[in-house]
């Protein structure tokens, strides 16, 4: 395996180490280690972003897998705290992460060696393929769990990808699921290591897909959908703030239709 470059996470003093793990010359697999479980950081996805740029512009085109240095953790997914305290952090880095690996002009793969919660699933999902670890490791949107409700561009990759009833089991139940349960429930394209994710690459031809220079362009139409919620983010906004209204408009007129009830029937619930 002949290492290629290394870019460094400066935050956790880690990096993300681009190597060939194949024969083939146009396989490269970006390695990122940042303790303790890969938070998607600013500083994280800025070199996350800045490993595709050189990949995109330096070298032929081919495949892209990602993965982690941390035996348990492919990412954890959001550091809250950061998160909220940074200004702009939805549209200056979380969006553009998973904008460039939606319309990225060659194949991607998320070799999932360990847990991907939360915002660590979805970034997986905004790859092409998955690759899950058969027997460590769960894929889990936990949100429910602790009170932060998915904004737009966190749900429309999973709609866009898995049935509705996978979708609903992975959201509204905050479901983990193992190897075998994601392969079924379509999260993963199929389970194992590094040699797997090779070998997917070869029985589907995708180290020539990118070749003709349409591949994100192909990518961009497939998921308009997505892209244009990702791009369009305000809107969203807007459209949320017209369902919180909705909403609590319903909620008065609700309140009021209990209260005359209970004066009718003389007692209070």
């Amino acid at each position: 395996m002949s290492a290629l470059f290394t870019v460094p996470i400066s935050s956790t003093g880690g990096s993300i180490v681009c190597t060939n793990p194949s024969e083939e010359k146009n396989i490269y697999l970006l390695t990122f280690t940042s303790p303790k479980d890969n938070r998607l950081t600013p500083t994280f996805i800025d070199a996350v972003c800045l490993a595709l740029d050189i990949i995109e512009h330096r070298f032929p085109k081919g495949v892209v897998i990602t993965t982690s240095g941390i035996a348990k953790f492919y990412s954890n997914g959001l550091d809250l705290d950061l998160a909220t305290s940074t200004e702009g952090f939805l549209d200056k880095w979380l969006w553009k992460l998973f904008r460039r690996f939606l319309t990225f002009p060659m194949p991607t793969i998320s070799l999932l060696n360990g847990h991907a919660f939360a915002g660590g699933l979805m970034f997986a999902m905004y790859h092409d393929y998955r690759i899950q670890n058969p027997s460590k490791g769960f894929l889990c949107i936990n949100e429910l769990e602790f009170g932060v409700p998915l904004q737009g561009p966190m749900m429309s990759v999973f709609r866009e990808k898995l049935t509705p009833s996978s979708f609903r089991n992975l959201i509204l139940e905050a479901r983990r699921f193992g190897g075998e349960a994601s392969l079924k429930a379509g999260l993963v394209d199929g389970l194992g290591g590094l040699d797997e994710a090779l070998a997917l690459i070869k029985e589907r031809g995708l180290q020539t897909k990118a070749d003709t220079g349409i591949y994100g362009t192909m990518k961009e139409e497939m998921y308009h959908q997505t892209l244009n919620i990702l791009d369009g983010h305000a809107r969203n906004l807007e459209w949320r703030d017209q369902v919180e209204e909705k909403n609590a408009e319903r909620a008065e007129g609700g309140l009021r239709n209990v209260e005359a009830w209970e004066k009718q029937r003389g007692s209070k619930l």
